[in-house]
């Protein structure tokens, strides 16, 4: 799967995008969520208050419960406001 990081979730991860096999027992969207936690470091800090994160998978909004595989191209990034 392709992993795309946005805005200050890109700074805190340290990567705009990486490729990835889909880890085993991950089957949705909040597995993905706590395995990349689990890396610690940036990604634990990017990922930790989900309130100001949004996740699209394929390019369509979706929440935690949103089935993932590996052909899958999942983003991350903070809700956007018009101005």
């Amino acid at each position: 799967m392709q992993l795309l990081y946005f805005a200050w979730i890109r700074e805190r991860t340290g990567v705009a995008e990486e490729q990835m096999a889909l880890p085993d027992g991950v089957a949705d969207v909040g597995g993905l969520v706590e395995h990349l936690k689990a890396r610690g470091g940036g990604y634990q800090e990017a990922l930790s208050d989900l309130s100001v994160v949004r996740v699209a998978v394929n390019q369509e909004y979706v929440g935690l419960d949103h089935p993932v595989g590996d052909g899958d191209e999942v983003a991350f990034f903070p809700p956007v406001t018009g101005g």
